[in-house]
């Protein structure tokens, strides 16, 4: 899911960066009293892969938000690269859930492990990766919305629900190929319309029910507010706040528009949503 951004101090960027580092991380007594789990999880309910939405890779503009360069994380220096342009390695990739759902990512956006993102220690903020898991030829599309791993030799941390995509989520990490996208308007176009395709599909197997494009998740309530206020300028039907109650990440503030039920109408406001850099919503029923 995607989000607006949120600037943030570098006090707190450097507590967040801390936060991304994998499924695994060691524990660590400063960051005890942050989360309500100890130790990072996969969900208890059951998740269906085919109605986790595809990312869309979009030409982006970037803030100093996740961007500080160079950083330190436990006595390690790290810089952040001037491009993600020709970017490409392969290494070990794991994934980061529960703990910290909810939570706000190196660049103050909300990490939502149902959505697909990813950390990286170097790429600047926001990236599109394709991710190929090695051991089964998988790929997906990934957008770096936070820093990490930190520990152990692991390239990227991708969100639970990448790591599911890929087909690694129940061991953990896996072996993976990273490459950098870098989206004109006609990749946007492409992409816009394979994602369509598969919301669509998805919904055909979860079933009836009246069709909402969800545009972003947010812990705080203003802003939640701002976004949807900005979407009313963009679309006549209907915008509105759901706000859902979590016992591991607190409340967070779903932004959503609809009824919407006629897909070639999904794919035009997708599009418009996108085009505002609002983010890249998915189709939702309930």
């Amino acid at each position: 899911m995607n989000r607006v951004l949120i600037r943030c101090g570098w006090l707190g960027v450097a507590v967040l960066l801390l936060a991304a580092c994998a499924s695994t991380p060691p524990a660590s007594t400063a960051n005890a009293g942050r989360y309500s789990i100890q130790q990072d999880r996969a969900p208890t309910g059951f998740v269906d892969i085919a109605a986790i939405p595809e990312v869309i890779p979009v030409p982006i503009s970037r803030t100093m938000a996740g961007n500080r360069s160079p950083y330190t994380v436990l006595g390690n220096t790290y810089r952040v690269l001037p491009t993600e342009e020709g970017y490409r390695e392969r290494g070990v990739a794991s994934w980061y859930g529960e703990k910290f759902h909810g939570h706000k990512t190196s660049n103050g956006e909300v990490f939502d492990m149902y959505q697909v993102s990813a950390a990286h220690k170097s790429l600047p903020i926001p990236s599109f990766l394709r991710v190929t898991n090695l051991d089964n030829n998988r790929s997906i599309v990934v957008r770096v919305n936070d820093r990490g791993p930190f520990h152990g030799d692991r390239i990227a941390d991708l969100s639970y629900a990448a790591a599911l995509k890929l087909g690694y989520a129940d061991r953990g990490t896996a072996r993976v190929q990273l490459e950098s996208i870098v989206a004109s308007g006609a990749q946007l176009d492409r992409a816009v319309a394979r994602n369509e395709s598969s919301n669509v599909a998805a919904l055909r197997v979860s079933g009836g029910g009246d069709k909402y494009l969800q545009v972003g998740a947010f812990s705080e309530f203003g802003t939640a507010r701002r976004v949807s206020d900005r979407l009313r300028d963009i679309t006549s039907r209907p915008v509105f706040i759901r706000s859902v109650n979590s016992p591991s990440s607190g409340t967070l503030h779903r932004v959503r528009i609809g009824p919407v039920n006629d897909p070639g109408e999904i794919r035009r406001l997708t599009q418009s949503v996108v085009a505002a850099d609002l983010g890249s919503p998915y189709t939702v029923t309930e």
